[in-house]
């Protein structure tokens, strides 16, 4: 198990990195950057991946859009593009697949 953290500067260089699991997503969710304006956040560094994981994006998009503000993710692993679309939260979050494989709005 990797822990889950939140890397750079908010709101427009930031990383997720580690594993986003029911393990890992509890003590991450208070450190969520909340603030107006668009919110980028690189989603290479994660390794695992399930529904609490899932969730603490879609909450995070919650706590801005409550705030002004917007979150943009790239760099989305497959198995959370799968995780999302299985959920149907894939366009909730913006995900789009291009033809690179790359994912994010």
């Amino acid at each position: 198990m990797t822990p889950a953290q939140i890397t750079g500067t908010a709101p427009q260089a930031l990383g997720v990195e580690g594993d986003l699991t029911a393990r890992t997503v509890p003590g991450l969710m208070e450190k969520l950057p909340v603030a107006a304006g668009v919110h980028r956040a690189d989603l290479t560094g994660v390794r695992q991946v399930d529904s609490a994981g899932l969730a603490l994006l879609v909450e995070w998009k919650r706590r801005l859009e409550a705030d002004q503000g917007r979150l943009e993710l790239v760099g989305v692993p497959e198995g959370l593009l799968r995780l999302a679309r299985i959920s149907s939260v894939d366009t909730l979050l913006g995900f789009q697949a291009t033809d690179s494989g790359d994912t994010g709005q």
